[in-house]
Protein backbone atom coordinates (compact mmCIF):
# COMPACT_ATOMS: atom_id res chain seq x y z
CA UNK A 1 0.00 0.00 0.00
CA UNK A 2 2.85 2.34 0.81
CA UNK A 3 4.38 1.81 -2.66
CA UNK A 4 0.98 2.44 -4.29
CA UNK A 5 0.64 5.67 -2.33
CA UNK A 6 4.11 6.79 -3.38
CA UNK A 7 3.31 5.97 -7.02
CA UNK A 8 0.10 8.01 -6.87
CA UNK A 9 1.96 10.93 -5.32
CA UNK A 10 4.64 10.70 -8.02
CA UNK A 11 2.01 10.69 -10.77
CA UNK A 12 0.29 13.70 -9.22
CA UNK A 13 3.60 15.54 -9.02
CA UNK A 14 4.40 14.75 -12.66
CA UNK A 15 0.95 15.96 -13.67
CA UNK A 16 1.43 19.22 -11.81
CA UNK A 17 4.73 20.06 -13.50
CA UNK A 18 3.27 19.52 -16.97
CA UNK A 19 2.60 22.88 -18.59
CA UNK A 20 0.12 22.92 -21.46
CA UNK A 21 1.08 24.77 -24.60
CA UNK A 22 -0.15 28.28 -23.98
CA UNK A 23 0.46 31.81 -25.28
CA UNK A 24 -0.62 35.08 -23.62
CA UNK A 25 -4.05 36.44 -24.48
CA UNK A 26 -2.51 39.10 -26.70
CA UNK A 27 -2.02 36.28 -29.22
CA UNK A 28 -5.43 35.38 -30.61
CA UNK A 29 -7.59 35.20 -33.73
CA UNK A 30 -7.94 38.57 -35.53
CA UNK A 31 -4.76 40.04 -34.05
CA UNK A 32 -2.43 42.44 -35.85
CA UNK A 33 1.32 41.76 -35.80
CA UNK A 34 3.73 44.62 -36.31
CA UNK A 35 5.04 44.87 -39.85
CA UNK A 36 8.63 45.70 -40.70
CA UNK A 37 10.31 44.53 -37.50
CA UNK A 38 11.11 41.30 -35.66
CA UNK A 39 8.09 39.80 -33.90
CA UNK A 40 8.51 38.30 -30.41
CA UNK A 41 6.36 35.24 -29.71
CA UNK A 42 6.36 33.64 -26.27
CA UNK A 43 4.47 31.32 -23.99
CA UNK A 44 4.69 28.13 -21.94
CA UNK A 45 4.91 24.40 -22.71
CA UNK A 46 6.15 21.27 -20.99
CA UNK A 47 9.62 21.82 -19.50
CA UNK A 48 12.38 21.23 -22.06
CA UNK A 49 9.73 20.67 -24.73
CA UNK A 50 10.44 21.60 -28.35
CA UNK A 51 8.18 24.36 -29.69
CA UNK A 52 7.66 25.13 -33.38
CA UNK A 53 6.10 28.39 -34.57
CA UNK A 54 4.99 28.43 -38.22
CA UNK A 55 4.13 31.61 -40.08
CA UNK A 56 4.14 32.53 -43.74
CA UNK A 57 5.93 29.40 -44.90
CA UNK A 58 8.73 29.55 -42.34
CA UNK A 59 9.29 27.55 -39.15
CA UNK A 60 10.92 28.90 -36.00
CA UNK A 61 12.10 26.46 -33.34
CA UNK A 62 12.88 26.89 -29.66
CA UNK A 63 13.03 24.67 -26.58
CA UNK A 64 11.18 25.57 -23.39
CA UNK A 65 13.33 26.06 -20.32
CA UNK A 66 13.10 23.98 -17.16
CA UNK A 67 10.17 26.07 -15.94
CA UNK A 68 8.34 25.66 -19.24
CA UNK A 69 8.84 29.21 -20.51
CA UNK A 70 9.91 29.90 -24.10
CA UNK A 71 10.35 32.86 -26.42
CA UNK A 72 11.52 33.41 -29.98
CA UNK A 73 11.50 36.12 -32.64
CA UNK A 74 10.04 35.79 -36.11
CA UNK A 75 11.48 37.64 -39.08
CA UNK A 76 10.18 41.04 -40.12
CA UNK A 77 7.46 40.96 -42.77
CA UNK A 78 5.61 43.60 -44.81
CA UNK A 79 1.93 44.47 -44.44
CA UNK A 80 -0.53 41.82 -45.52
CA UNK A 81 -2.95 39.12 -44.50
CA UNK A 82 -5.07 37.42 -43.49
CA UNK A 83 -2.64 34.72 -42.37
CA UNK A 84 -2.53 31.82 -39.91
CA UNK A 85 -0.01 31.60 -37.08
CA UNK A 86 0.56 28.03 -35.87
CA UNK A 87 2.32 26.93 -32.68
CA UNK A 88 2.97 23.29 -31.84
CA UNK A 89 4.83 20.81 -29.67
CA UNK A 90 5.07 17.05 -30.25
CA UNK A 91 1.88 16.70 -28.18
CA UNK A 92 -0.18 19.85 -28.79
CA UNK A 93 -0.91 22.51 -31.37
CA UNK A 94 -2.58 25.92 -31.59
CA UNK A 95 -3.63 27.97 -34.60
CA UNK A 96 -4.51 31.66 -34.73
CA UNK A 97 -6.59 32.67 -37.74
CA UNK A 98 -7.21 35.91 -39.61
CA UNK A 99 -3.90 37.44 -38.54
CA UNK A 100 -2.90 40.70 -40.23
CA UNK A 101 0.50 42.34 -40.64
CA UNK A 102 0.19 46.08 -40.01
CA UNK A 103 0.89 48.75 -37.41
CA UNK A 104 0.17 48.20 -33.73
CA UNK A 105 -0.39 51.19 -31.44
CA UNK A 106 -0.72 51.13 -27.67
CA UNK A 107 -3.43 53.36 -26.16
CA UNK A 108 -2.46 54.34 -22.62
CA UNK A 109 -3.58 56.77 -19.95
CA UNK A 110 -6.69 57.61 -17.99
CA UNK A 111 -10.33 58.42 -18.69
CA UNK A 112 -9.94 60.69 -21.70
CA UNK A 113 -8.14 57.92 -23.55
CA UNK A 114 -10.64 55.41 -22.22
CA UNK A 115 -13.63 57.57 -23.24
CA UNK A 116 -16.07 55.53 -25.32
CA UNK A 117 -16.94 56.43 -28.89
CA UNK A 118 -20.67 56.35 -28.12
CA UNK A 119 -20.27 59.24 -25.65
CA UNK A 120 -18.53 61.69 -28.02
CA UNK A 121 -19.72 64.37 -30.41
CA UNK A 122 -21.38 62.64 -33.38
CA UNK A 123 -20.45 59.31 -31.83
CA UNK A 124 -23.64 57.54 -32.84
CA UNK A 125 -23.14 58.56 -36.47
CA UNK A 126 -19.56 57.31 -36.36
CA UNK A 127 -20.65 53.98 -34.90
CA UNK A 128 -23.16 53.34 -37.67
CA UNK A 129 -20.45 53.31 -40.36
CA UNK A 130 -17.66 51.69 -38.31
CA UNK A 131 -17.19 48.61 -40.45
CA UNK A 132 -13.42 48.48 -40.86
CA UNK A 133 -12.19 44.87 -41.12
CA UNK A 134 -8.57 46.01 -41.22
CA UNK A 135 -8.84 47.78 -37.87
CA UNK A 136 -8.51 45.38 -34.95
CA UNK A 137 -9.24 46.15 -31.30
CA UNK A 138 -7.52 44.54 -28.31
CA UNK A 139 -9.04 45.42 -24.95
CA UNK A 140 -7.38 44.56 -21.64
CA UNK A 141 -9.63 44.18 -18.62
CA UNK A 142 -8.94 46.07 -15.42
CA UNK A 143 -6.56 44.39 -13.01
CA UNK A 144 -4.00 45.31 -10.36
CA UNK A 145 -0.88 43.62 -9.06
CA UNK A 146 2.34 44.56 -7.32
CA UNK A 147 4.14 41.54 -8.76
CA UNK A 148 4.70 40.35 -12.34
CA UNK A 149 1.92 38.20 -13.80
CA UNK A 150 2.07 35.58 -16.54
CA UNK A 151 -0.86 37.10 -18.39
CA UNK A 152 -3.56 39.73 -18.22
CA UNK A 153 -6.68 38.64 -16.38
CA UNK A 154 -9.05 39.40 -19.25
CA UNK A 155 -8.56 40.50 -22.85
CA UNK A 156 -9.78 39.91 -26.40
CA UNK A 157 -9.12 40.87 -30.03
CA UNK A 158 -12.09 42.05 -32.12
CA UNK A 159 -12.63 43.17 -35.68
CA UNK A 160 -13.85 46.78 -35.82
CA UNK A 161 -17.63 46.78 -36.28
CA UNK A 162 -20.38 49.03 -34.93
CA UNK A 163 -20.98 46.53 -32.13
CA UNK A 164 -17.33 46.14 -31.11
CA UNK A 165 -16.36 49.81 -31.29
CA UNK A 166 -19.20 51.62 -29.54
CA UNK A 167 -17.61 51.19 -26.10
CA UNK A 168 -14.03 51.36 -27.38
CA UNK A 169 -11.68 54.34 -27.03
CA UNK A 170 -12.97 57.13 -29.26
CA UNK A 171 -9.51 58.60 -29.70
CA UNK A 172 -8.14 55.19 -30.57
CA UNK A 173 -10.84 54.51 -33.15
CA UNK A 174 -10.59 57.90 -34.87
CA UNK A 175 -6.79 57.65 -34.90
CA UNK A 176 -6.89 54.15 -36.38
CA UNK A 177 -9.41 55.17 -39.02
CA UNK A 178 -7.23 58.07 -40.14
CA UNK A 179 -4.02 56.02 -40.21
CA UNK A 180 -5.63 53.00 -41.88
CA UNK A 181 -7.17 55.08 -44.65
CA UNK A 182 -4.15 57.33 -45.25
CA UNK A 183 -1.46 54.63 -45.04
CA UNK A 184 -3.49 51.72 -46.43
CA UNK A 185 -2.24 49.40 -43.72
CA UNK A 186 -4.04 47.25 -41.10
CA UNK A 187 -4.09 48.87 -37.66
CA UNK A 188 -4.12 47.07 -34.31
CA UNK A 189 -4.94 48.97 -31.12
CA UNK A 190 -3.87 47.72 -27.68
CA UNK A 191 -6.35 49.45 -25.37
CA UNK A 192 -4.68 49.44 -21.94
CA UNK A 193 -5.92 52.34 -19.79
CA UNK A 194 -7.98 53.17 -16.72
CA UNK A 195 -9.74 56.39 -15.71
CA UNK A 196 -8.52 58.46 -12.77
CA UNK A 197 -5.06 56.92 -12.63
CA UNK A 198 -1.60 58.41 -12.07
CA UNK A 199 1.43 57.81 -14.25
CA UNK A 200 3.39 56.04 -11.50
CA UNK A 201 0.75 53.30 -11.42
CA UNK A 202 1.83 52.51 -14.99
CA UNK A 203 5.57 52.43 -14.20
CA UNK A 204 7.67 49.45 -13.13
CA UNK A 205 9.10 48.99 -9.64
CA UNK A 206 12.59 48.94 -11.11
CA UNK A 207 12.15 52.41 -12.58
CA UNK A 208 10.34 53.99 -9.62
CA UNK A 209 12.91 52.61 -7.18
CA UNK A 210 15.44 54.89 -8.87
CA UNK A 211 13.42 58.02 -7.97
CA UNK A 212 13.82 59.42 -4.48
CA UNK A 213 10.12 60.26 -4.13
CA UNK A 214 9.09 56.64 -4.66
CA UNK A 215 11.98 54.39 -3.66
CA UNK A 216 10.81 53.84 -0.08
CA UNK A 217 7.19 53.31 -1.14
CA UNK A 218 8.28 50.70 -3.67
CA UNK A 219 10.38 48.84 -1.11
CA UNK A 220 7.45 48.85 1.34
CA UNK A 221 4.95 47.73 -1.30
CA UNK A 222 7.10 44.83 -2.39
CA UNK A 223 7.62 43.69 1.18
CA UNK A 224 4.20 44.39 2.68
CA UNK A 225 1.84 45.31 -0.15
CA UNK A 226 -1.51 43.57 -0.60
CA UNK A 227 -1.83 40.52 -2.80
CA UNK A 228 -5.59 41.01 -3.11
CA UNK A 229 -6.61 44.46 -4.33
CA UNK A 230 -10.30 43.61 -3.99
CA UNK A 231 -9.93 44.06 -0.23
CA UNK A 232 -12.07 47.13 0.67
CA UNK A 233 -9.39 48.18 3.16
CA UNK A 234 -7.04 48.95 0.24
CA UNK A 235 -7.67 52.59 -0.66
CA UNK A 236 -7.51 53.74 -4.31
CA UNK A 237 -5.78 50.53 -5.40
CA UNK A 238 -5.53 51.55 -9.06
CA UNK A 239 -3.31 54.47 -8.04
CA UNK A 240 -0.78 52.41 -6.14
CA UNK A 241 2.63 52.78 -7.81
CA UNK A 242 3.29 49.90 -10.24
CA UNK A 243 -0.16 48.32 -9.68
CA UNK A 244 -1.37 48.78 -13.26
CA UNK A 245 2.01 48.26 -14.85
CA UNK A 246 2.08 44.70 -13.50
CA UNK A 247 -1.67 44.12 -13.57
CA UNK A 248 -2.38 45.26 -17.14
CA UNK A 249 0.69 46.33 -19.12
CA UNK A 250 3.69 44.17 -18.33
CA UNK A 251 2.03 40.87 -19.37
CA UNK A 252 1.67 42.28 -22.91
CA UNK A 253 5.36 43.23 -23.17
CA UNK A 254 7.22 42.59 -25.53
CA UNK A 255 4.39 42.27 -28.10
CA UNK A 256 5.76 44.23 -31.06
CA UNK A 257 4.32 47.74 -31.47
CA UNK A 258 4.80 50.70 -33.76
CA UNK A 259 4.43 53.19 -30.93
CA UNK A 260 2.35 54.46 -28.02
CA UNK A 261 -0.35 57.10 -27.68
CA UNK A 262 -0.86 58.55 -24.20
CA UNK A 263 -3.54 60.80 -22.70
CA UNK A 264 -3.01 61.30 -18.97
CA UNK A 265 -1.91 63.95 -16.50
CA UNK A 266 -5.10 65.19 -14.92
CA UNK A 267 -4.51 63.00 -11.87
CA UNK A 268 -0.91 64.20 -11.52
CA UNK A 269 -1.66 67.92 -11.91
CA UNK A 270 -1.27 68.62 -8.20
CA UNK A 271 2.34 67.36 -8.47
CA UNK A 272 3.23 68.93 -11.81
CA UNK A 273 6.88 69.64 -10.95
CA UNK A 274 7.32 66.01 -9.99
CA UNK A 275 5.72 65.03 -13.31
CA UNK A 276 8.66 66.68 -15.06
CA UNK A 277 10.68 63.69 -13.84
CA UNK A 278 8.28 60.78 -13.50
CA UNK A 279 6.58 61.17 -16.89
CA UNK A 280 9.83 60.86 -18.87
CA UNK A 281 10.88 58.15 -16.41
CA UNK A 282 7.79 56.16 -17.38
CA UNK A 283 8.47 56.59 -21.10
CA UNK A 284 12.09 55.50 -20.73
CA UNK A 285 10.97 52.58 -18.59
CA UNK A 286 8.53 51.34 -21.22
CA UNK A 287 11.15 51.63 -23.93
CA UNK A 288 13.67 49.69 -21.89
CA UNK A 289 11.19 46.97 -20.96
CA UNK A 290 10.00 46.55 -24.56
CA UNK A 291 13.50 46.31 -25.97
CA UNK A 292 12.48 48.05 -29.20
CA UNK A 293 14.67 51.10 -28.75
CA UNK A 294 13.15 54.58 -28.69
CA UNK A 295 9.80 53.71 -30.23
CA UNK A 296 7.48 56.66 -31.01
CA UNK A 297 5.69 58.01 -27.96
CA UNK A 298 3.04 60.68 -28.55
CA UNK A 299 0.79 62.23 -25.95
CA UNK A 300 -2.11 64.66 -25.63
CA UNK A 301 -1.42 67.84 -23.71
CA UNK A 302 -4.12 68.63 -21.15
CA UNK A 303 -7.11 70.54 -22.51
CA UNK A 304 -8.46 73.75 -21.02
CA UNK A 305 -10.72 73.00 -18.06
CA UNK A 306 -12.51 74.71 -15.13
CA UNK A 307 -13.96 78.20 -15.02
CA UNK A 308 -11.88 80.97 -16.65
CA UNK A 309 -10.26 83.42 -14.24
CA UNK A 310 -10.66 87.17 -14.54
CA UNK A 311 -7.00 87.90 -13.80
CA UNK A 312 -3.78 85.99 -14.51
CA UNK A 313 -3.09 83.44 -11.77
CA UNK A 314 -0.84 80.50 -11.08
CA UNK A 315 -2.23 77.17 -12.28
CA UNK A 316 -1.40 73.54 -11.57
CA UNK A 317 -2.86 72.52 -14.93
CA UNK A 318 -0.62 75.04 -16.69
CA UNK A 319 2.37 73.62 -14.81
CA UNK A 320 1.40 70.09 -15.84
CA UNK A 321 1.20 71.19 -19.48
CA UNK A 322 4.65 72.69 -19.08
CA UNK A 323 5.95 69.38 -17.70
CA UNK A 324 4.48 67.61 -20.73
CA UNK A 325 6.16 70.06 -23.11
CA UNK A 326 9.48 69.63 -21.33
CA UNK A 327 9.28 65.90 -21.97
CA UNK A 328 9.63 66.63 -25.69
CA UNK A 329 13.37 66.62 -24.96
CA UNK A 330 13.17 62.82 -25.24
CA UNK A 331 13.78 61.46 -28.77
CA UNK A 332 10.91 60.35 -31.00
CA UNK A 333 8.24 62.16 -29.01
CA UNK A 334 5.50 64.63 -29.89
CA UNK A 335 2.38 66.07 -28.31
CA UNK A 336 -1.04 67.04 -29.58
CA UNK A 337 -2.02 70.43 -28.18
CA UNK A 338 -5.77 70.78 -27.53
CA UNK A 339 -5.84 73.98 -25.48
CA UNK A 340 -8.74 75.09 -27.70
CA UNK A 341 -10.89 71.97 -27.35
CA UNK A 342 -11.64 71.70 -23.64
CA UNK A 343 -14.87 72.40 -21.77
CA UNK A 344 -15.05 74.48 -18.61
CA UNK A 345 -17.54 72.21 -16.83
CA UNK A 346 -16.38 68.83 -18.09
CA UNK A 347 -12.98 67.21 -17.65
CA UNK A 348 -13.89 64.97 -20.60
CA UNK A 349 -14.07 67.10 -23.77
CA UNK A 350 -16.45 65.43 -26.22
CA UNK A 351 -14.55 66.38 -29.38
CA UNK A 352 -12.27 63.34 -29.58
CA UNK A 353 -12.10 63.48 -33.38
CA UNK A 354 -9.89 66.60 -33.37
CA UNK A 355 -7.66 65.06 -30.70
CA UNK A 356 -7.16 61.95 -32.82
CA UNK A 357 -6.51 63.99 -35.96
CA UNK A 358 -3.73 65.92 -34.23
CA UNK A 359 -2.27 62.70 -32.82
CA UNK A 360 -2.29 61.22 -36.32
CA UNK A 361 -0.36 64.20 -37.71
CA UNK A 362 2.27 63.75 -34.99
CA UNK A 363 2.42 60.00 -35.61
CA UNK A 364 2.98 60.49 -39.33
CA UNK A 365 5.90 62.78 -38.55
CA UNK A 366 7.53 60.92 -35.67
CA UNK A 367 6.84 57.32 -36.70
CA UNK A 368 7.08 57.66 -40.48
CA UNK A 369 9.15 60.79 -41.07
CA UNK A 370 6.56 62.41 -43.32
CA UNK A 371 7.18 66.00 -44.40
CA UNK A 372 4.16 67.73 -42.91
CA UNK A 373 3.14 70.30 -40.32
CA UNK A 374 2.30 68.40 -37.14
CA UNK A 375 2.66 71.06 -34.43
CA UNK A 376 1.28 74.49 -33.75
CA UNK A 377 3.57 77.46 -32.99
CA UNK A 378 5.97 77.00 -30.08
CA UNK A 379 7.84 79.75 -28.26
CA UNK A 380 11.28 80.55 -29.67
CA UNK A 381 12.43 83.90 -28.23
CA UNK A 382 11.34 87.31 -27.06
CA UNK A 383 12.86 90.76 -27.44
CA UNK A 384 11.94 93.67 -25.17
CA UNK A 385 11.69 96.93 -27.14
CA UNK A 386 10.75 99.71 -24.72
CA UNK A 387 7.03 99.40 -24.05
CA UNK A 388 6.69 96.52 -26.49
CA UNK A 389 7.77 92.89 -26.52
CA UNK A 390 8.32 91.04 -29.78
CA UNK A 391 7.76 87.26 -29.57
CA UNK A 392 9.06 84.77 -32.15
CA UNK A 393 7.99 81.19 -32.74
CA UNK A 394 9.05 77.85 -34.17
CA UNK A 395 6.70 75.45 -35.99
CA UNK A 396 5.13 78.26 -37.98
CA UNK A 397 3.94 76.01 -40.79
CA UNK A 398 2.69 78.31 -43.54
CA UNK A 399 2.68 81.23 -41.12
CA UNK A 400 0.97 82.60 -38.03
CA UNK A 401 -2.78 82.95 -37.97
CA UNK A 402 -4.79 84.90 -35.40
CA UNK A 403 -8.30 83.53 -35.03
CA UNK A 404 -9.98 86.90 -34.55
CA UNK A 405 -11.79 88.98 -37.13
CA UNK A 406 -10.11 92.14 -35.84
CA UNK A 407 -6.67 90.56 -35.66
CA UNK A 408 -6.16 90.95 -31.91
CA UNK A 409 -3.98 88.34 -30.20
CA UNK A 410 -5.38 87.20 -26.86
CA UNK A 411 -4.17 85.10 -23.96
CA UNK A 412 -0.89 86.92 -23.25
CA UNK A 413 0.18 88.25 -19.83
CA UNK A 414 3.32 90.18 -18.89
CA UNK A 415 5.03 90.78 -15.53
CA UNK A 416 7.77 93.03 -14.26
CA UNK A 417 10.27 92.33 -11.49
CA UNK A 418 7.39 92.28 -8.99
CA UNK A 419 6.20 89.00 -10.59
CA UNK A 420 2.67 90.39 -10.90
CA UNK A 421 1.15 89.41 -14.25
CA UNK A 422 -1.26 91.59 -16.21
CA UNK A 423 -3.18 90.91 -19.41
CA UNK A 424 -1.72 92.79 -22.37
CA UNK A 425 -2.86 93.63 -25.87
CA UNK A 426 -1.13 91.99 -28.77
CA UNK A 427 -1.15 91.97 -32.53
CA UNK A 428 0.40 89.97 -35.32
CA UNK A 429 3.35 91.38 -37.21
CA UNK A 430 4.19 88.90 -39.93
CA UNK A 431 5.27 85.72 -38.17
CA UNK A 432 5.78 87.45 -34.83
CA UNK A 433 3.51 88.71 -32.09
CA UNK A 434 3.99 92.18 -30.67
CA UNK A 435 2.77 92.81 -27.12
CA UNK A 436 2.04 96.28 -25.75
CA UNK A 437 3.19 96.39 -22.14
CA UNK A 438 1.60 99.74 -21.26
CA UNK A 439 2.19 100.77 -17.64
CA UNK A 440 4.17 97.66 -16.68
CA UNK A 441 7.52 98.97 -15.49
CA UNK A 442 10.54 97.03 -16.71
CA UNK A 443 8.71 94.00 -18.14
CA UNK A 444 10.71 90.77 -17.79
CA UNK A 445 8.39 87.81 -18.32
CA UNK A 446 5.71 86.68 -20.77
CA UNK A 447 3.10 83.97 -20.38
CA UNK A 448 0.64 82.65 -22.95
CA UNK A 449 -2.32 80.45 -22.19
CA UNK A 450 -1.08 80.08 -18.63
CA UNK A 451 -4.27 79.09 -16.82
CA UNK A 452 -6.49 76.13 -16.04
CA UNK A 453 -8.81 77.34 -18.77
CA UNK A 454 -7.31 80.03 -21.03
CA UNK A 455 -10.54 80.12 -23.00
CA UNK A 456 -9.60 83.13 -25.14
CA UNK A 457 -6.32 81.88 -26.66
CA UNK A 458 -6.48 82.41 -30.41
CA UNK A 459 -3.00 81.99 -31.87
CA UNK A 460 -2.52 79.26 -34.52
CA UNK A 461 -0.52 78.52 -37.58
CA UNK A 462 -2.29 78.59 -40.94
CA UNK A 463 -2.66 74.80 -40.79
CA UNK A 464 -5.08 75.36 -37.90
CA UNK A 465 -2.88 73.96 -35.11
CA UNK A 466 -2.96 75.98 -31.87
CA UNK A 467 0.08 77.57 -30.28
CA UNK A 468 1.53 75.70 -27.33
CA UNK A 469 0.99 77.48 -23.98
CA UNK A 470 4.28 78.71 -22.50
CA UNK A 471 6.04 80.99 -20.07
CA UNK A 472 9.43 82.68 -20.30
CA UNK A 473 10.06 82.84 -16.53
CA UNK A 474 11.25 80.04 -14.28
CA UNK A 475 9.69 81.30 -11.05
CA UNK A 476 8.59 78.58 -8.64
CA UNK A 477 5.05 77.46 -9.31
CA UNK A 478 2.33 76.35 -6.92
CA UNK A 479 3.16 72.65 -7.29
CA UNK A 480 6.87 73.08 -6.61
CA UNK A 481 8.04 70.58 -3.99
CA UNK A 482 4.74 68.69 -3.83
CA UNK A 483 5.07 64.90 -3.68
Amino acid sequence: MKKIGMLIALCLWMFQVQAELKLPRVFADHMVLQRGQEIPVWGTADPRQRVIVSFQGKEYRVRADKAGAWELKMDALPKGGPYTLSVSTPKESLAYENVMMGDVWLLGGQSNMEWALKNTNNGEDSIKVANYPNIRLFEVGRNMSLQPLDDVAEAKWSICTPASVENFSAIGYYFARRMQVDLDVPIGLLDINWGGTVSEAWTSAEALASHEDFSQRIATNQAEGPSDFSDPEVRRPNNWPTSLYYGMLEPVIPFAIKGALWYQGESNAGRAYQYREIFPLMIQDWRQQWGQGDFPFIWVQLANFKQPKENPEDSDWAELREAQSMTLSLPNTAQAVIIDKGEADDIHPRDKWTVAERLALAAKKVAFGMDLVYSGPTFKSMEIQGDRIRVSFDHLGSGLWVKDKYGYVKGFAVAGDDKEFHWVKGYQDGNQVVLETGDIAQPVAVRYGWADNPDDVNLYNKEGLPANPFRTDDWEGITYGKK
